[in-house]
């Protein structure tokens, strides 16, 4: 992840997104002022593979003292939570790689810089457990173990199943993921799975490779 430019953070825009990873704990607040409301508490290290807390900016605002706020992207329910942090607790960086998913058409696309690099067809969401849309982000990259059904990887999401609150040992997290053993069954273009969007484990790797915590994900229908 390239360091950010020395100007003020902007909301994500099809060629470039700001992050903020977390260097302190801190407090995220209902307004960008420090008497605002705290609504959530921010640490620094995620909490599945013990990475680095990187959150996707949506807005920046300076408050009559001219300290500076960053709106997050919060990885907690319900989904599209977001609260105000004091930039003096992160570090600020530009992604430039987007993901979007196409729920209609069951095809998952990356941009670089606003360019299309690649798309592909992947399993989505049944309808009793739908795929979430919205804006989201990447908030963990996870290397499964050897014969993991998921494949060599798992890309957890900011998102969470509408329908499932305890699944798989965690909190009914969405994430792009591979396929292995029985998931195999469920040929590319389906809706078959729980709410996470499997893909080949060539694509997963290709795209684990490219985009960390903080990338955005639009998933649309």
């Amino acid at each position: 992840m390239p360091p950010a430019p020395a100007s003020t953070p902007t909301a994500p825009t099809p060629k470039l997104a700001w992050t903020a990873r977390i260097v302190y704990p801190t407090v995220a607040r209902a307004a960008p002022d420090g008497h605002a409301r705290v609504t959530d508490r921010v640490a620094t290290v995620a909490a599945w593979n013990g990475g680095p807390v990187v959150l996707l900016v949506l807005a920046a605002r300076r408050d009559a003292s001219g300290e500076l706020w960053l709106k997050v992207a919060l990885p907690e329910r319900p989904n599209g939570r977001s609260g105000w942090i004091d930039a003096d607790y992160a570090q600020l960086a530009t992604v430039r790689w987007r993901i979007a998913i196409d729920l209609h058409a069951r095809r998952a696309s990356a941009y670089e810089d606003g360019r299309l690099v690649r798309s592909w067809t992947v399993v989505i969401g049944t309808k009793a457990d739908p795929t979430p849309t919205g804006l989201f982000a990447v908030y963990e990259r996870v290397p499964q173990p050897h014969g993991s059904e998921l494949g060599p990887w798992a890309l957890h999401l900011t998102a969470h199943s509408d329908t499932l609150f305890d699944f798989g040992g965690g909190p009914g997290r969405v994430a792009l993921h591979g396929r292995a053993g029985p998931l195999l069954a469920d040929p590319l273009g389906s809706a078959d799975s729980h709410g996470c969007v499997r893909m080949d484990n060539a694509t997963i790797s290709w795209l684990a490779a490219r985009v960390g915590p903080g990338t955005p994900v639009e998933i649309r229908r």
